[in-house]
């Protein structure tokens, strides 16, 4: 019957605990762009109806590119009044109406035209692109094989060093393989502001080359193994 180590260090079978380190540069597969679009009218009725036509516009404008848009969302809608200078009798100047809505793309190519086209409207505001992987990506079940497939092999050059081999695993422990770039870099200050006035028949501005930026992914873990007596 074969004797099975101990999960301890012993001088007939000693441990060795190594850590395993994996970093890699990969491709992004998705792209977000945050989208602001703004009016201002002189009474409620106005800012709300300037507000909601161009945003059903940039909706519409994004729905046209498909399936490159992955995911399109609204978040938070805003309508404040603005009070006169003085503002003690609470009579108000302006509405000022605000909606964000937010787009996530995997064609890189769409993602330049699209951003420049939003960008060209009026009283909008664009913020990114933030580049990232997907949780699922094939590229963190790479990077955590790769930490393994290290452990290992830093835990037989100790124990080669000592004239010894490895003899059985006692533990591995995952700490954490996952993209520690930003998912959201900060946006350059201002943004991409909308110019063109709205609706306009100007010429279109062209598309902007967007270069993706390469994403890192790291994995780490802990390993601890027995090993023969070393040869000292």
């Amino acid at each position: 019957m074969t004797e099975t180590p101990p999960p301890y260090g012993t001088p007939d079978h000693p441990r060795v605990a190594v850590r395993g380190e994996a970093r890699l540069e990969v491709d992004p597969e998705t792209a977000r762009i945050g989208i602001t679009v703004t009016a201002r009218g002189k009474d409620r009725r106005t800012a709300l109806e300037d507000l909601t036509r161009r945003n059903n516009h940039v909706l519409e404008l994004a729905r046209t590119y498909g399936q490159a848009v992955e995911k399109l969302e609204t978040g938070a809608l805003s309508l404040t009044p603005e009070l006169t200078p003085r503002g003690r009798d609470e009579k108000i100047r302006a509405y000022h109406g605000r909606v964000h809505v937010t787009a996530v793309l995997n064609d890189f190519t769409a993602l330049g035209e699209l951003t420049t086209r939003i960008a060209d409207l009026d009283m909008t505001r664009v913020d990114g692109p933030w580049w990232s992987l997907r949780p699922d990506s094939p590229a963190h079940a790479t990077a955590r094989r790769q930490a393994v497939h290290e452990a290992v092999q830093r835990a037989r050059e100790y124990a080669d060093a000592l004239g010894a081999h490895l003899t059985a695993l006692v533990e591995l422990a995952d700490l954490g393989a996952e993209n520690t770039a930003p998912l959201a870099m900060p946006a350059p200050p201002g943004g991409i502001r909308g110019r063109a006035a709205y609706g306009s028949a100007t010429e279109p501005a062209p598309a902007l080359d967007l270069e993706p930026q390469r994403q890192t992914v790291y994995a780490q873990v802990n390993a601890r193994f027995t090993m023969s007596p070393p040869q000292l």
